[in-house]
């Protein structure tokens, strides 16, 4: 049988190549054949059990099972492997010195941001802080816009004025660097503004706020769960514990590590973060949790980045290249979920191959885009800054005082 399908796919494949159809053509073309003459050789279906959840204030949690459909289990592979290889090439991009400034990555972490956009709505909104290619991606925006505003593009998603750390798209609200009076949880008590609006305005809607292990501990965080509490707001707090703050651990750096326990009096969730079928289950009974009126909850979702903290940092100094390789080899998202799928016959070993060679050159293709794209002219630099378009001039010294704002 899958000797079939892989001669199948490649006769495809092939006789598309000879009239010059485009790649994504051929692979769609390719995935169609399978789907239609073959999907009932695959299993639609399968049910996994999964991590039991650390639960806080809570008599009981989120699904210990979880159902995955072939659809399903393709779509999360195909957004996990995009949000990886595009990490790769930014760190390739970075190091050519074709990317500048500050870059975060966030391989190790895609079943995170695969898990929270499965569980909640496309309506619902989120917020995080500046490891953030990945929510970016997630949340609609395309990979060409994402390398672009990474180059400082005018066909980036920001304009190119954004860059590594500040992309934004509907509903979703940064990407947030630490500029000025600003922190990395800035995003916290922006996320518990976002959710009052959503609780104001009656629309069902929660809110999604991230931060990291090593903003935890700042005190803007707890305000936001004090505020939160005593409105009964439906905003989902949620600390991505990468085990690691820039180089310091987790341990080195707060008394107690149970950051899903930090809301003292709000319910709380601790997540295996690298099993994107756990994360989907503990963001769906978080949101219906806030959907119901009861307010926040806090989460704590367990995971690891391979890269260091930024570009500049090598990431061994503090950690071992053998720990980052046993997590790889054990604990690796993409990895797991494959192994799932091929493992319970929902997939095959050439459908995936497939999907790869597809992302690859999605990858490229934005590269290019993002090497060869003009970058913004200088009379654009004051745009934007207004919601409105203004009559007035943006204040400043020469030669800044000519450039007016366009929104």
């Amino acid at each position: 049988m899958q000797k079939m399908l892989t001669l199948i796919s490649n006769v495809y494949r092939l006789g598309n190549a000879s009239k010059n159809v485009g790649a994504q053509t051929v692979s769609e073309g390719a995935r169609m054949v399978l789907s239609t003459r073959f999907f009932t050789d695959f299993t639609p279906q399968a049910s996994f059990d999964i991590k039991k959840c650390e639960l806080h204030r809570l008599e009981a949690g989120p699904s210990e099972t979880a159902v995955l459909t072939r659809e399903q289990g393709l779509q999360y592979y195909r957004t996990m492997q995009t949000m990886r290889r595009m990490e790769l090439k930014a760190d390739q991009l970075y190091k050519q010195k074709i990317i500048r400034g500050f870059c975060h990555l966030y391989d190790g972490q895609e079943a995170c941001a695969m898990g929270i956009e499965a569980g909640i709505n496309p309506t619902d909104h989120l917020i995080t802080a500046y490891r953030a290619h990945g929510y970016t991606f997630t949340r609609g925006v395309s990979v060409r816009e994402i390398m672009a505003e990474l180059t400082g593009r005018r066909g980036g998603v920001a304009k190119g004025k954004g860059g590594s750390m500040h992309m934004y798209a509907k509903h979703f609200y940064g990407g947030n660097g630490i500029v000025g009076a600003q922190c990395v949880c800035l995003q916290v008590p922006l996320g518990a503004g976002v959710a009052l609006a959503c609780q104001y305005q009656g629309n069902n809607q929660v809110c999604v706020a991230l931060y990291g292990d090593g903003a935890a501990n700042q005190g803007q965080i707890f305000e936001s769960f004090n505020m939160a509490a005593l409105w009964k707001l439906p905003c989902i707090f949620i600390c991505e514990n990468n085990k690691f703050g820039m180089g310091t651990s987790v341990e080195r750096s707060s008394a107690s590590t149970d950051y899903f326990k930090r809301g003292d009096y709000i319910p709380g969730i601790k997540v295996d973060g690298m099993d994107v079928l756990c994360v989907r289950e503990a963001i769906k009974f978080a949101a219906d949790y806030c959907r119901a009126g009861k307010g926040p909850i806090v989460m704590e979702l367990e995971t690891y980045r391979y890269h260091g903290h930024s570009m500049s940092d090598p990431g061994v100094s503090y950690r071992s290249r053998e720990e980052i390789q046993e997590v790889r080899s054990k604990s690796d998202p993409i990895t797991m979920l494959k192994e799932r799928m091929l493992s319970n016959n929902m997939a095959s070993v050439e459908e995936i191959k497939e999907i790869d060679v597809d992302i690859r050159k999605v990858i490229e293709d934005a590269a290019q885009f993002a090497i060869s794209d003009p970058e913004p002219p200088l009379d654009e630099l004051c745009n934007h800054i207004f919601a409105n378009d203004l009559p007035m001039e943006v204040r400043g010294t020469n030669p800044w005082v000519k450039l007016k704002s366009v929104s």
